[in-house]
């Protein structure tokens, strides 16, 4: 799966949309409806607008300082690898001390969003910030880098709860690992393209592991956890029917993006990994969020 080369650029627009561009600052909706369905949860309807907006600037703002320290931190990793050697920093379009301004930038407005929810989520704050600088690290050592990554996931609903109620609820935990395991599942998917230059590199990755075939099975069993993970917080959260069919539709999207690749086709990747997530978290989140509305 190639990657487009970036378009470099002299003026501070531009080298704003190369950083967005390289961070695939688009991929934020994997996230956001996550977190705009917790809110909608917790208010059981239609919430303020405030804390709905201050979440937004934290998720996004988490969001951006984590892929841009993803992408700082792999910079050399990319440069060996085919198909990531076209993004920003290894292609010499971006420096990574401009990446760290922009890092900067984002975490600060992170900061700014998070202090003007709940107090303990201030103090929490830490532990969100330490898990995005950690996760680029795991493939390093360990082959379940993928959950490392859904671990920034399963702190997104419990988060969200806590910014806005100051508590913590048992259902909204595991709406987050549902979370967990489905970025987990369909990482693995996308993992399947370095495979081979992982092994090479001496990187750990369930396909550069145990192989395409099994590493399929593996997401396969992960996207399980998720659709039950889902419906059991449901269950807890005594959500509206209307959340059960969002938990039915993710069961079959899931179901639909497995079965666009197999070890011996791998042409939708692509499509598997980016646009079907995108309609796997807005989906969901429509669905419950219509729930508490009705």
């Amino acid at each position: 799966m190639a990657s487009a080369t970036p378009q470099t650029s002299s003026t501070a627009l531009g080298r704003i949309r190369l950083f967005l561009e390289t961070i695939k600052f688009e991929h934020s909706v994997f996230a956001l409806p996550f977190a705009a369905a917790t809110v909608f949860l917790v208010a059981d309807g239609v919430p303020d607008w405030q804390p709905l907006l201050w979440l937004a600037v934290a998720m996004v703002g988490a969001r951006t300082f984590g892929m841009g320290a993803n992408r700082v931190i792999d910079a050399e990793i990319d440069a060996r690898n085919p198909r990531t050697a076209t993004r920003a920093i290894p292609a010499g379009l971006i420096t990574s001390k401009q990446v760290w301004v922009y890092m900067s930038v984002a975490l600060m407005a992170f900061l700014l969003a998070v202090s003007q929810l709940d107090r303990l989520a201030w103090y929490l704050s830490p532990i969100v910030i330490a898990v995005l600088v950690l996760y680029p690290y795991t493939k390093r050592f360990t082959w379940l880098a993928h959950l490392a990554l859904g671990a920034v996931y399963v702190i997104i609903p419990p988060a969200t709860w806590v910014a806005m109620t100051g508590d913590l609820n048992w259902g909204v935990t595991w709406l987050g690992i549902g979370a967990m395991f489905w970025v987990a599942g369909f990482d693995i998917i996308y993992a399947i393209a370095d495979s081979e230059i992982d092994r090479q590199q001496g990187l750990n990755s369930i396909p550069a592991r145990f192989g395409i075939k099994s590493a399929l099975w593996i997401s396969r069993s992960f996207h399980v956890v998720t659709v039950a993970s889902l419906a059991f917080a449901g269950t807890l959260l005594d959500a509206h029917m209307l959340y059960f069919a969002g938990v039915g539709a993710v069961a079959a999207l899931l179901t639909y993006e497995q079965r666009l690749i197999s070890p011996t086709d791998l042409s939708q990747l692509g499509a598997a990994f980016f646009l079907m997530n995108g309609i796997i978290a807005v989906v969901f989140a429509g669905f419950v969020i219509a729930g508490t509305l009705t």
